[in-house]
C-alpha cells in the first residue's frame, strides 16, 4: 500500500497565473525508483487547468468588462485628487491637517473602488477556485498513478524539496516506536517539586541571562532503565 506523504492539492495558480514545466538537462544522473515533481506547473499545464482558463475569458466576460470599466473610472476619480494633494504638499507651509483630510479621501475612496472590483470579479474567483479544487482533487491519484507505473517508490516537490508520495518500505514510524519504547519503556507521572516546563524554563533562563542573574537548575525527570 503506498503513502501520500502530504496533500498536493492545494496549489492555489492565480486568475491568470501559469507555470512551465521545467526540462531536466540530458546530463542530469538519474537515480532509479526516486522522482521529482513541480506541483504547481503540473496543474498549471493540465488540460482542465488551461482549457477552463481559456473559456472562463468568454464565459465572464461581462464580468471582466465590468471590472475594467469600474477601474478606468476609479483610476479618472482620484487622477485629480492625487494631483490636488501633490500640489498642496508641495506648497511652502502646507497645511497638515488639510493634507492628512485629503490622504484619506484617496484611501478611502481607492479602498472602495477595489473593493468594488473585486465583487464584480467575484463569480470569476469562485470559478478559480472550483476547477483548482477539482483538479487538486485528482492531482494524489495521478501522482500514485505514474509512480506505480514507472516503479518510482519516493517522490519529492521541486519546490519546496519535501517528500509528497513515498511507498511504504520508507516509513520508519513502527521501527521508532519500538526505539523509543527502549529508551523509555515509562514516564514519571507525578513531577519533582519546583519542575517548569521546558519553554518556561527557558524563558526563564533567559530572563535571567539578561538580568546577568544565574538560574537554578531544574530538577529532571530519572529515565527508568528498562533495558
Amino acid at each position: 500500500m503506498k503513502q501520500i506523504l502530504t496533500s498536493v492539492a492545494a496549489f492555489g495558480l492565480a486568475v491568470t497565473g501559469s507555470a512551465v514545466i521545467p526540462v531536466a538537462p540530458l546530463s542530469a544522473q538519474v537515480v532509479q525508483g526516486i522522482g521529482v515533481v513541480n506541483v504547481r506547473a503540473v496543474a498549471a499545464n493540465s488540460n482542465a487547468f488551461t482549457t477552463a482558463q481559456q473559456q472562463r475569458q468568454t464565459t465572464y466576460r461581462a464580468q471582466f468588462d465590468a471590472a475594467e470599466a469600474r477601474r478606468q473610472q476609479l483610476n479618472a476619480q482620484l487622477q485629480p485628487l492625487a494631483n490636488a494633494f501633490d500640489n498642496a504638499r508641495r506648497q511652502a507651509n502646507p497645511n497638515q491637517q488639510a493634507l492628512q483630510q485629503q490622504y484619506d479621501q484617496i484611501q478611502q475612496i481607492q479602498q472602495a473602488g477595489q473593493q468594488e472590483i473585486q465583487n464584480i470579479l467575484q463569480p470569476v474567483a469562485l470559478s478559480v477556485a472550483y476547477v483548482e479544487e477539482q483538479i487538486g482533487e485528482q492531482l494524489n491519484t495521478a501522482v500514485e498513478n505514474v509512480a506505480r507505473r514507472r516503479n518510482i517508490t519516493l517522490i519529492f516537490d521541486a519546490t519546496t524539496g519535501a517528500p509528497i508520495y513515498a511507498d511504504n518500505a520508507y516509513n520508519m514510524n513502527q521501527d521508532v516506536v519500538a526505539e523509543l519504547n527502549r529508551l523509555l519503556p515509562s514516564a514519571q507521572l507525578v513531577p519533582p517539586a519546583g519542575w517548569q516546563p521546558r519553554e518556561v524554563r527557558e524563558a526563564q533562563a533567559a530572563q535571567a541571562a539578561q538580568n546577568g542573574t544565574a538560574q537554578p537548575a531544574q530538577p529532571a525527570p530519572q529515565q527508568p532503565t528498562g533495558r
